[in-house]
């Protein structure tokens, strides 16, 4: 769940009403406005959260004496604020990058990591000599064609049974996290392993954007998109030639600009 400003209804006077438990002045009408804006940006800074004047995932979680999400394995802003540093970008345009580009959470509510699991990819890797004979046995599983898709905590199922017939070539097949990184850039990004890269994906959010920090870094052009808060080439980039669709870029514009804004409130 995310609720931000202009949201209405039962559920923003619920996180109100946490928020008055916690200590803070905001009035318990359903409407989330300013004031209730600025109540989450407080209570993100004094948490160590990632301040964006938005309740999500972590932030609610947080809020939730009943929560038993990791406060290990949440993003912080001390993550992103060391990240911004590596990349050598302003805070706003990652912050704008991570809100637009990564998941709602990098965790499901069992603990693992988000991912999605591509059969086409787990063809693709697998030796060539076993490939085929995989693909007519479990077609659901190693296929040329993408697709097959459950999501959720059912992407688990399919790569728990991709990982009994190829460990390595299975994590190397899902796009793990925040982020969704393929797990086959584990040595283009540094990892020892793709069984190290997987460790990593399961210990923190941080982990994960420490993985996109790579793969900025790994992409020159990319890199310098960012640096430049050059959005379109940047969205172009990492999103391929049809990112207008979605208003990748546009949305980065306008996220950038608001994390500006955000900054300013105190």
């Amino acid at each position: 769940m995310i609720l931000k400003h202009g949201d209405v209804g039962s559920e923003v006077a619920s996180l109100q009403a946490r928020l008055v438990s916690a200590g803070y002045t905001v009035e318990v009408d359903g409407w989330f406005g300013d004031e209730t804006e600025k109540a989450v940006i407080r209570f993100q800074r004094q948490h160590g959260l990632m301040v964006d004047g938005i309740a999500g995932p972590a932030t609610l979680a947080r809020l939730d004496p009943a929560s038993t999400v990791s406060a290990e394995k949440l993003l912080s802003e001390e993550d992103l604020k060391y990240a911004a540093r590596r990349l050598g970008v302003q805070l706003a345009a990652l912050k704008a990058v991570t809100e637009v580009e990564s998941k709602e959470s990098g965790f499901l509510p069992s603990g693992r990591p988000v991912i999605l699991f591509e059969r086409h990819i787990m063809y693709r890797r697998l030796p060539k000599r076993d490939r085929d004979q995989l693909a007519s046995a479990h077609p659901e599983l190693v296929n040329q064609k993408p697709g097959g898709y459950i999501g959720g905590e059912s992407e688990w199922r399919r790569l728990t049974r991709a990982c009994a017939l190829d460990r390595t070539a299975g994590i190397e097949s899902a796009s793990w996290g925040l982020f969704q990184i393929m797990g086959f850039h584990w040595q283009h990004l540094g990892y020892a392993s793709a069984a190290v890269f997987s460790e990593a994906m399961h210990r923190s959010e941080g982990e994960q954007l420490e993985a996109f920090v790579r793969f900025i870094k790994q992409d020159k052009a990319l890199h310098q998109a960012l640096k430049d808060r050059d959005w379109p080439a940047f969205a172009e980039r990492y999103n391929g030639p049809a990112y207008a669709r979605n208003q990748y870029d546009t949305r980065m514009a306008a996220a950038y600009d608001r994390f500006r804004a955000v900054g300013r409130i105190s």
